[in-house]
């Protein structure tokens, strides 16, 4: 009987054959700590006894979430981290690089093959290159950081494969959230979703990323898409010294569940309050008044979805009645927009541009909404409270809806812009 891809990925780390359901101790090839829930980590490592992290070159600490401090306690807590990093020789990319996930992707922290954990639930986003990659808790990061392992329980695989070409103006952040709102906030829990078809081997490692990303917003433990061509050119340069090699499900794989999508029948899609799941077509949600919009986050604020925007646009402006917040994901894609002008052009839309970090995704730093106002991002989350008061609302689009609409002001069809 063949295995899928993640069974494989635990067979050779483990050293033995392993199926979906068995419980493993698994070596742990890298983990991320920031700043929201690193300190829990660290403190439940030294109630286990810790004094020295097991492996320090496998361990990746950064700031993203309310960066630069925005408070006291904030500043007091990067502080303490700081500390550690320094007194374990762990890497630590402070505030200077971004959104935790695309830096662990930009680093080369994460590779077909390997068992990766962050101490935040998007770190599925990592299975974009190929990498069993899943959030624990606080207490699991503590015994990883003691230990340099962790217990498994391998997960089923859903297979979903998506052929078909994508319509003018949609996209992958249209195809996932079609795609969790068809399975379910907790369809795929404890599953690993196995993303395939000619869709998704056309898609840029941008496109693969937003689809992995928000796994987690079916219940699924890891996101993957097995490592093709365009994989191994992404991590070239970023992972000296990686040599491309064969990893993708068996034929005969047992799947729990198999799935098709066809990419040419999509429209935008619109996940709408308070839930990630409740997916509508654009032209469900056309003309609902919206009065900010965020353009950004882990999941949508790369180069690949400025650009799509920034197209959107054009020369024209945003409306002087929406609040339009971009992100860009890191100092990288930030870099990239920059110098292809499209920083710029936001910045003369009306749009306030800021450095790159988690901003209004989960309501922790700036660009709060007040009760009853409206927001629409391309985040992965709209629940109650996410961006700001429990009054408020939050929608979920692509970049290109998410443009369209801070122009009219209300939520919009990119197509007809």
């Amino acid at each position: 009987m063949g295995s899928t891809l993640v069974e494989k990925v635990f067979s050779d780390r483990c050293r033995t054959d392993v199926r979906a359901g068995e419980v493993v101790m698994a070596p742990i090839d890298a983990a991320m700590i920031h700043d929201i829930t690193g300190p829990l980590a660290i403190r439940t490592f030294r109630e286990m006894g810790g004094e020295r992290v097991c492996d320090p070159s496998r361990v990746v600490m950064l700031f993203d979430h309310q960066v630069p401090a925005d408070s006291i306690a904030a500043a007091e807590i990067q502080a303490f981290m700081r500390g550690f990093a320094r007194e374990q020789g762990i890497r630590n990319y402070d505030l200077r690089e971004g959104v935790c996930h695309q830096v662990v992707l930009e680093k080369g922290h994460a590779a077909p093959g390997e068992i990766v954990i962050g101490s935040d639930s998007h770190t599925c986003m990592y299975g974009a290159v190929g990498a069993f990659a899943t959030g624990v808790g606080s207490t699991d990061m503590g015994f990883a950081l003691r230990f340099g392992a962790l217990y498994f329980r391998v997960p089923e695989t859903i297979r979903a494969t998506v052929d078909g070409a994508f319509p003018a103006r949609v996209g992958p952040k249209d195809l996932i959230l079609s795609i969790v709102g068809d399975i379910g906030a907790d369809g795929a829990t404890y599953r690993a979703v196995e993303f395939g078809g000619e869709a998704v081997s056309g898609m840029a490692l941008s496109g693969r990323m937003t689809l992995c990303n928000m796994a987690i917003e079916m219940g699924a433990k890891v996101g993957i898409v097995p490592p093709d061509e365009q994989t191994w050119a992404y991590l070239k340069g970023r992972r000296p010294g990686i040599t491309p090699f064969e990893l993708a499900s068996d034929p005969d794989a047992t799947f729990a569940e198999t799935r098709r999508y066809d990419a040419a029948s999509l429209e935008p899609q619109v996940a709408v309050p308070h839930n990630v799941d409740h997916v509508v077509p654009v032209s469900k949600v056309i003309g609902t008044h919206v009065d900010q919009v965020f353009i950004g986050s882990c999941t949508n604020g790369r180069f690949e979805d400025l650009a799509e925007a920034a197209e959107v646009l054009g020369d024209r402006e945003f409306s002087k009645d929406v609040r339009v917040i971009v992100i860009p994901a890191s100092r990288e894609e930030y870099l990239k927009a920059l110098r292809a002008g499209l920083i710029e052009r936001f910045v003369e839309a009306g749009a306030l541009v800021e450095a790159p970090c988690c901003g209004p995704c989960m309501g922790g730093a700036f660009g709060l909404i007040a009760p009853g106002e409206v927001s629409l991002s391309t985040s992965n989350r709209n629940f109650r409270g996410r961006q700001g008061s429990t009054e408020g609302l939050v929608y979920l689009s692509s970049a290109a809806t998410a443009a369209a609409t801070a122009m009219a002001g209300t939520i919009a069809d990119p197509r007809e812009v």
